[in-house]
């Protein structure tokens, strides 16, 4: 059967529909309490610590790729990194969730991403697993500040 253009099929239109409505059915079976924790996993939310992870590293484990160095060019990565109740990062997990423009940075954070380590995470003084977001700042000593550097010019002297 034929459709008007952007008309979904009825076929097409259950499958889209099929998880809300599994969603509504179990919410209509459980009471406030696991309503609230199901939606704070739909909205990836999970539970949440008491302590935020903390890192350890001495010195951040990430290379500038020498092409782009030399090229003084600079960006910000955001990784979406997971780590494990004994604050290790888990490599399979990390994902770039927001780039820099430069594939080769954002490569370079993921690689980088993987000897981090952390205090982890607590819940009720035990270590628990939590996803988070960590920013990796890529500067040039020698290129100007980005827009929106502000915060790193306060330590720098003219």
């Amino acid at each position: 059967m034929r459709y008007p253009p952007g008309c979904p099929s009825i076929p097409r239109l259950r499958r889209l529909l099929a998880p809300l409505a599994l969603v509504l059915a179990m919410t209509a079976c459980v009471g406030n309490e696991d309503k609230k924790k199901m939606a704070e996993a739909f909205a990836g939310g999970g539970a949440r610590p008491d302590e935020l992870p903390v890192v350890l590293n001495d010195t951040m484990p990430f290379r500038y790729p020498p092409a782009l160095y030399a090229q003084r060019v600079q960006g910000n990565t955001t990784l979406r990194i997971f780590i494990d109740a004994n604050g290790h990062v888990v490599p399979d997990s990390t994902s770039v969730a927001e780039p820099s423009g430069y594939p080769p940075l954002d490569s370079a954070a993921v690689v980088g991403s993987r000897t981090l380590r952390f205090v982890p995470a607590k819940k009720g003084g035990q270590g628990m697993a939590i996803s988070i977001l960590f920013p990796v700042y890529w500067r040039h000593p020698q290129a100007p500040p980005l827009p929106g550097d502000t915060i790193l010019q306060r330590n720098r002297t003219p």
